[in-house]
């Protein structure tokens, strides 16, 4: 018997899934339900459309960069304060956010949120390597995918529903007590799961020489890559749907909920896809799997935008398709890229996080730099991530991507 099934016998699979699923709720939470308010978050801080969107870029620059410390972290002290630690930095900073006097107060309590957003989840995937080989670990998060994507489903249409009867800062009242349940749930569960410690591991020497050897490692770069590629698309998908909708086709800020929730229900699938495929596949056929899906739909929003098919069902349905190509993707791409490390679990999580954080920070940026009132800045960004990632998953990945043995 291996180690990581010793560790793992006092578990029950079903705990770990529902501890994944529900820290890792704690993003979309800070993402997703707030989206369909941004234009009415511009409007009450009579702030430009870039300023607004910087409300969700800041958020996700903050998450890649305190990864970088957060891993080693769990690394050094363990995993589970590190997680308790982020979920009550979370709840603090959602009410920060429901009571912000003005814009850059409630750009501070996001980049809080992530902090907190970051910390719990960097020390999940950790707590996941710890107890489970690669493949057994993708099939896990695939399952937990699958019921977290219960926040960014309905997190949208409840968003727009307070936002509508009351005003945005509902949003944020409501997030501090969903986190609240969250604690209390997570203190309940949680028990520490790191039995080989680093004392060393937030030295900075030993460090970066850390991060050093799992950025040098191939399969690392390969999954990584194939996992911030997807995850640009979608969070280009996120950061300007609102305005595309609401702006440029006229929809209610109601309706654009409901259009985020059909795209969050497509993911869902893509995570029951995810487990089947891994399970007769592999991790690698399962990232080719996902990676072609994704073209696909990124080729038919490209096509219908160039067409002058500028209707809503012309960006909703083929992104729906994208989720789809999200939940077969993002499970075997993130479990493969922290595979080959069990001795530095942490801080390989944290490098992953933060290169999918950076390049999702890089592409907001550019969808609110260059919105226009028009679809096509959001399409085409959404076609050329897509191609991204097909052209990584069968380059890289198929070259690199062989982390069996590191089970």
């Amino acid at each position: 018997m291996t180690s990581n099934a010793v560790q793992a016998a006092p578990w029950r699979s079903g705990q770990v899934v529902a501890l994944i699923a529900t820290l890792s709720m704690l993003q979309p939470l800070a993402t997703d339900a707030y989206l369909p308010t941004l234009p009415a978050i511009a409007a009450a801080f009579d702030a430009p459309v870039a300023t607004a969107q910087w409300t969700l870029s800041a958020f996700i620059a903050a998450f890649a960069a305190w990864q970088l410390f957060a891993g080693p972290l769990t690394d050094r002290v363990g995993r589970a304060p590190v997680i308790i630690g982020g979920v009550a930095t979370y709840g603090l900073a959602s009410a920060l956010c429901a009571i912000a006097p003005g814009i850059g107060w409630l750009i501070a309590g996001r980049v809080l949120q992530a902090v907190g957003a970051c910390s719990a989840l960097v020390g999940v995937r950790g707590l996941v390597r710890d107890l489970y080989p690669p493949a057994e670990g993708a099939r896990l998060i695939a399952g937990a995918a699958t019921f977290m994507s219960l926040a960014p489903l309905l997190g949208p249409v409840v968003g727009a529903w307070l936002a509508t009867l009351f005003d945005w800062r509902a949003v944020f009242i409501l997030v501090t007590a969903i986190t609240a349940a969250i604690l209390f749930f997570t203190g309940r569960v949680l028990r520490e799961t790191n039995v080989r410690r680093n004392p060393h591991a937030l030295d900075p020497g030993p460090m970066l020489r850390t991060y050093g050897r799992v950025l040098a490692h191939p399969a690392f770069r390969a999954y990584t890559l194939a996992a911030a590629a997807t995850y640009g698309g979608l969070f280009a998908f996120l950061s300007g749907s609102s305005f595309v909708l609401i702006r440029v086709h006229g929809l209610t800020p109601t309706l654009v909920g409901y259009a985020l929730a059909l795209m969050v229900s497509g993911y869902m699938v893509g995570t029951v896809l995810c487990r089947r495929l891994i399970a007769r596949r592999g991790l690698q056929h399962t990232v080719y799997v996902g990676a072609g899906l994704q073209a696909a739909a990124g080729a038919v929003l490209a096509g219908l935008a160039l067409a002058g098919v500028h209707h809503p069902l012309a960006l909703i349905v083929p992104m729906w398709f994208f989720g789809l190509s999200h939940g077969v993707l993002q499970p075997p791409a993130q479990s493969g890229a922290v595979a080959p490390f069990p001795d530095n679990a942490g801080a390989a999580a944290a490098l992953l996080g933060c290169a999918m954080m950076l390049v999702a920070t890089a592409v907001g940026a550019w969808i609110g730099a260059s919105y226009d009132g028009t679809v096509y800045p959001l399409t085409l960004t959404l076609a050329a991530t897509s191609l991204a990632s097909l052209l990584i998953a069968h380059t890289l990945v198929r070259r690199d991507g062989d982390v069996r043995h590191h089970g």
